[in-house]
């Protein structure tokens, strides 16, 4: 029998919620002490209930040799799926426990960078003052790590841009809008391009502040240039969203942005629109499809979708 299917017969056999939790603080602080601490429970109670954990399974899940605490190939099976039921629990224990009127509960957001900066601020003051009560716990990341943290039930919803990337887990999007990107240079520096537009082959010769690998933005704009027959040249790269304009501020070079994200950017940046077909992004709203977003989130979506059209014919009446 594999370890998969030892896992899946100990989860509907007596193997408890409680062996889990213990499971997976060790597993991250690989300290059988410390983990005890965290949960608060005694050293010996903890122990037992792992190795009882473990004659459930048919397998160690942890390797011991000389006080060094290493997962095995069983513990490394179980993690995420621990990781996940703990995570679905906790929800169903914050969704059970919201009062009628949104007077309480908890949404967790992902969102990329720019999406925070350009999006969000506007939104969750307005969710905020609507429900103060709800606690808002925002993660940022690009669209690729979102993806997996939805996968495994540490966010209820999240900003990606699409398309999602290939192996996918199951999850249910919607699309908000599309935003166009424009170019962001020093006010100070000549404007880049001519007749007030920059075409992506503008882009060849000039000195480019990118973001860092994974950032979806990068992937866009370098695959842009490739498309017209050149690789970009980077004086800096590397940065989150607030250090590339920092960088451009600082006369290092020019980035391409959302146009949301250049909106905010300050009178200390010049922006430059793309010439047509220019470059653009479709931001859409994702939650995992085996499960539903709890009471306060759809509260959050409901929002978000209402932005999203909104955005839409903004965006419709300027083209």
């Amino acid at each position: 029998m594999n370890t998969l299917n030892s896992i899946a017969m100990a989860y509907r056999g007596s193997m408890q919620f409680q062996q889990l939790l213990y499971f997976v603080a060790v597993a991250e602080t690989r300290h059988f002490t410390r983990a005890a601490e965290q949960v608060h429970v005694s050293q010996p109670s903890l122990s037992q209930q792992i190795r009882a954990l473990e004659k459930e399974l048919g397998a160690e899940l942890f390797s011991r040799a000389r006080g060094n605490i290493a997962l095995t190939d069983a513990g490394e099976a179980l993690l995420p799926l621990a990781r996940r039921i703990l995570a679905d629990a906790d929800t169903a224990r914050i969704e059970v426990q919201e009062l009628a009127q949104l007077r309480r509960g908890r949404v967790r957001l992902g969102a990329t960078p720019s999406l925070c900066t350009g999006l969000l601020p506007d939104v969750l003051r307005a969710f905020h003052d609507r429900h103060p009560g709800i606690q808002l716990l925002i993660e940022e990341g690009g669209s690729h790590d979102l993806v997996r943290e939805l996968a495994r039930g540490a966010l209820d919803l999240a900003l990606v841009v699409l398309p999602l990337p290939p192996g996918s887990p199951a999850l249910t999007s919607v699309e908000l809008f599309h935003e166009d990107l424009v170019v962001v240079s020093a006010a100070a520096e000549p404007a880049p391009g001519s007749g007030g537009r920059v075409y992506v082959r503008d882009l060849r010769d000039a000195p480019l502040v990118m973001f860092r690998h994974g950032y979806d933005l990068r992937e866009l704009t370098v695959a842009a240039c490739r498309a017209e027959g050149f690789e970009p040249v980077f004086t800096v790269e590397g940065g989150e969203m607030d250090a590339v304009l920092g960088f451009v501020r600082a006369g290092l070079g020019i980035a391409v942005v959302p146009s949301m994200v250049a909106a905010r950017a300050g009178r200390d940046l010049r922006v430059t629109p793309l010439a047509r077909p220019g470059l653009r992004r479709t931001i859409a709203l994702a939650h995992r499809s085996d499960v539903d977003p709890p009471r306060a989130a759809r509260e959050l979506q409901r929002v978000l979708l209402g932005i999203g059209t909104d955005q839409t014919a903004s965006v419709s009446a300027s083209e």
